[in-house]
């Protein structure tokens, strides 16, 4: 870490910053651990690899569940950060929460059940720095998509900043899914 990412100065004109910016047309900004990512628009196979899943939750488990795509959250971020902003390809949350209506573009994520990351052209942002941040703030699950791997990965049991536990397979195997959720989610179509 260098001296600037710890001065609470800094941290406070990064965020000041942010939050005035104009992302162009086509790309989305978020703000992880300190550092500004910029990414394009999906691509199909990425809407693909969602739509599945999306509706999969929506037929296939027992709790009542809302969905936000690319909802903006602020998570708790290390201490020499300002606070990570972060959108997620999706979120889930008990319907009965209602998380989403009325919420802030970049809303707390007290009550998410499970964010979605499907990895995008550069994965290392979803499958270690994206993974730290959704853990510290205590998201209990999330599920990563790894389109470069063909894998699928359920990390749970946040704790210590990073997950304490995983599930993995390869995409056309099934991957069980706990409660709330309760489901074996089926990924055939990922291939």
């Amino acid at each position: 870490m260098d001296a600037m990412s710890q001065d609470p100065i800094t941290q406070r004109l990064l965020l000041d910053w942010f939050a005035d910016l104009e992302t162009p047309e086509g790309l989305r900004a978020e703000l992880i651990e300190g550092e500004l990512v910029v990414t394009p628009v999906p691509d199909g196979h990425h809407e693909h690899c969602i739509s599945r899943i999306v509706g999969q939750m929506y037929r296939r488990t027992a709790t009542d569940t809302q969905f936000s795509g690319n909802k903006g959250l602020k998570l708790k971020s290390a201490d020499s950060y300002p606070q990570d902003h972060v959108i997620p390809d999706g979120t889930f949350a008990p319907k009965e929460l209602r998380l989403f209506r009325g919420a802030d573009p970049w809303m707390s994520c007290e009550g998410v059940a499970m964010v979605l990351e499907v990895t995008s052209p550069k994965p290392r942002t979803d499958v270690e720095i994206k993974r730290r941040c959704y853990a510290r703030a205590g998201i209990p699950l999330y599920l990563l998509v790894d389109r470069e791997a063909s894998w699928i990965t359920l990390f749970s049991a946040p704790e210590l900043g990073d997950y304490q536990e995983l599930r993995a397979v390869a995409f056309g195997r099934p991957i069980a899914l706990p409660e709330p959720f309760g489901f074996a989610l089926e990924t055939k179509d990922f291939l």
